[in-house]
């Protein structure tokens, strides 16, 4: 490793979120881990809510993933739009669901729902 020692591997689906169409990163590589470790972390915390939804509310799993889809690219949450559909995405793997199409978010919004620039 040419920065730490670090040992965590960063899957290539993970990387495609911070790579740029030359296939460049566009952030550095100790972020870009970071990023990766919150992410996943999140991902695991999900799934014991997720099979609660599902069990208590009993929608369908594809309805379940797109609510905490929604839920994640919403600016409170702290993580990105290509963030909150890489973790909805990591998430079904977890529970061996099928993941839906994920909806774009509407355009970025600033505070009180001015456009941002």
């Amino acid at each position: 490793m040419y920065e730490d020692d670090n040992q965590i591997h960063v899957p290539p689906s993970f990387m495609a979120v911070y790579t740029d169409a030359r296939g460049r990163l566009t952030e550095k590589a100790a972020t870009v881990r970071t990023r990766y470790e919150l992410c996943e972390d999140l991902a695991g915390h999900l799934v014991e809510h997720a099979q609660t939804l599902y069990h208590v509310q009993a929608p369908s799993e594809a309805e379940i993933l797109r609510r905490i889809h929604a839920g994640l690219c919403t600016a409170e949450s702290g993580v990105s739009v290509a963030e909150a559909t890489w973790i909805v995405t990591r998430l079904a793997e977890l529970l061996n669901w099928q993941c839906p199409d994920l909806p774009a978010p509407a355009p970025d919004t600033g505070p009180q729902g001015t456009v941002a620039a």
